[in-house]
């Protein structure tokens, strides 16, 4: 018997047509757990979608940022705001955006990485945002799966035994970071809550919010492990979306739990699937309130 075939974000029954993070820009500095990579061809299609033209892109829980990045790369709206309660990324994007970018990718590149010198940088308290960026990079680049969360830890093996310089590219890192520096003054980074940053411009029309939250809903327990601030409300941030005057796309674990906050309050969902850098295919769940233009 043939395998059964599955409806893709477009609508078309396939089994092979999902999203190959291979296949997208990478633009961000980070190795980010829960990373949203692969939704980039998805949300060009979204924003496309949308008439007016937004004029301010909002990421409430920007995190390694792909997304905006992506946004204020391609032109798909007038401004990006990118919102990160975690101090440590927080450190890292205003130092980019706000006149450190060249002084980060020069320390990046100049730095001799070996696991003494690793650890004697990371045993101090950094006495500048810049040097705390750059800890955050380097811990970021050096730790399991690049997670920053208390607990996590240095790379002993790595790929083809490199260790810890498995996955420090610092000459991919300078460019990265000097490309993201020329976008500079179309984005904008604000530390804070992005529940509350939502509240605070959910009645502006010309406003749309792609919402990612470090999640751990529907028992998916992942995110108290990757992430530092995962402790999050998940039935007022769909309040709050449900506010919002301009419109939103959510991406989530697909649960039957999120599913029924989404029929609630009739909020649109759509499966989506992804191949991640290992092949192997997964699926989550968009949400917004018409899906339409995914179908």
């Amino acid at each position: 018997m043939a395998a059964p075939r599955q409806q893709n974000l477009f609508g078309v029954e396939s089994q092979d047509r999902v999203v190959n993070v291979a296949t997208v820009p990478q633009r961000s500095p980070f190795r980010y757990p829960g990373g949203k990579t692969w939704l980039v061809p998805q949300v060009r299609c979204w924003l496309k979608s949308l008439k007016p033209r937004p004029k301010l892109f909002v990421e409430p829980f920007a995190g390694g940022g792909i997304v905006s990045l992506t946004v204020a790369a391609e032109n798909l709206a007038d401004r990006v705001l990118m919102i990160e309660l975690d101090d440590q990324i927080a450190a890292v994007w205003q130092t980019i955006l706000n006149g450190d970018a060249k002084w980060l990718a020069e320390r990046i590149v100049e730095f001799d990485l070996t696991m003494e010198n690793a650890e004697s940088v990371l045993s101090e308290a950094p006495d500048s945002l810049r040097e705390k960026a750059f800890q955050t990079i380097l811990k970021n680049r050096i730790f399991h799966g690049g997670i920053l969360a208390p607990g996590s830890g240095m790379i002993k093996h790595g790929e083809n035994g490199k260790g810890i310089k498995s996955r420090w590219y610092p000459k991919t890192l300078k460019h990265r970071i000097l490309a993201i520096e020329s976008l500079r003054d179309k984005i904008t980074f604000v530390e804070n809550d992005g529940i509350i940053s939502m509240c605070e411009l959910a009645d502006r029309s010309d406003t749309v919010f792609f919402i990612d939250p470090p999640y751990t809903a529907a028992g998916k327990k992942a995110g108290r492990r990757l992430y530092l601030h995962n402790d999050l409300d998940h039935e007022k941030l769909f309040d709050v979306a449900g506010s919002l005057v301009g419109d939103f796309l959510m991406t989530y674990d697909d649960a039957e739990e999120i599913r029924a906050m989404a029929r609630q309050r009739g909020f649109d969902t759509q499966i989506v699937s992804m191949k991640n850098t290992h092949h192997a295919i997964m699926n989550e769940l968009l949400i917004g309130r018409r899906l339409d233009w995914a179908r």
